[in-house]
């Protein structure tokens, strides 16, 4: 009961939120870009120091400003603001040399973020830079590559996964955490009772759902706590248990619409 008044009470302050945001012109949220990438890119260097961020679970993420605050939170709107305000300004006149610079702009925090480490949150923010990136009319020539090399990687990832997962098997760039997460992620199976428990009980979760759901608070794998976190990390297995494939296939076509109507919006905004 007491999640549902705390969500409850999260979406509307989300509400009133969107609704101030929605007020401020866009010449004012391009003013703020560069000051809120500055102060985030600052704040993840102090991060990093060594004795000065906070770290928990072999992760320095934190900071301690009066508050505790986790400055990487703070890119995933800078980010995409500060290469709004860099392609605003070279509108009209845009170069390989304006992309490189764009890049270079989105490579400085993602670096930082993935080094705490944080691969989860450096994606995200990558992602959010590149398609800022994309929107603002980099060639096809140019992302075509790149697409195809990482396709092809991934599927060298999931043919050669028995290999590349042996016991000893050492990933460059990667954490062994991370490695043991790719790993599960392409054979829950080998570690049924260990790493891939979790993984194993969510698509049971998922496929005990059936077509219409088990009910509303009605299901057995998220009530008996055989997932954990079930209103965060594990909240789609949870959704898909009670609501089925219907409720899945809803919630899907609600997240599309959102989707595209927020395109549609930013394609009909006016520049100036």
């Amino acid at each position: 009961g007491t999640r549902f008044v705390d969500h409850g009470r999260n979406m509307l302050l989300a509400l009133g939120v969107l609704f101030v945001a929605a007020q401020v012109p866009p010449q004012r949220l391009l003013q703020l870009a560069v000051p809120l990438y500055v102060v985030g890119v600052a704040l993840l260097i102090v991060t990093a120091l060594p004795g000065v961020g906070i770290t928990k679970k072999g992760a320095t993420r934190w900071l301690n400003v009066g508050m505790v605050i986790q400055p990487s939170e703070i890119m995933k709107i800078a980010m995409p603001l500060m290469l709004a305000w860099w392609f605003q300004r070279r509108e009209g006149q845009l170069r390989i040399a304006d992309f490189l610079v764009a890049g270079a702009l989105l490579v400085l925090p993602v670096g930082l973020v993935m080094k705490q480490p944080d691969l989860g949150t450096s994606l995200l923010v990558l992602a959010a830079g590149l398609y800022v990136i994309f929107f603002a009319g980099l060639s096809w020539k140019l992302i075509a590559p790149v697409l195809v090399l990482g396709a092809l990687a991934i599927g060298a990832i999931v043919l050669s996964a028995d290999a590349i997962c042996a016991d000893g098997v050492q990933w460059p760039l990667l954490k062994e955490y991370q490695r043991h997460r790719v790993c599960t992620l392409l054979d829950p199976t080998k570690d049924p009772l260990g790493k891939g428990f979790h993984i194993i009980q969510g698509m049971i979760a998922i496929g005990s759902g059936g077509l219409t759901g088990k009910g509303f608070m009605q299901g057995t794998q998220t009530h008996l706590e055989f997932i954990p976190e079930r209103t965060t990390d594990f909240i789609f297995a949870a959704f898909a248990e009670e609501f089925g494939l219907a409720g899945v296939l809803t919630l899907l076509a609600a997240f599309t619409f959102l989707l595209f109507r927020g395109l549609w919006i930013a394609s009909e905004a006016p520049t100036v």
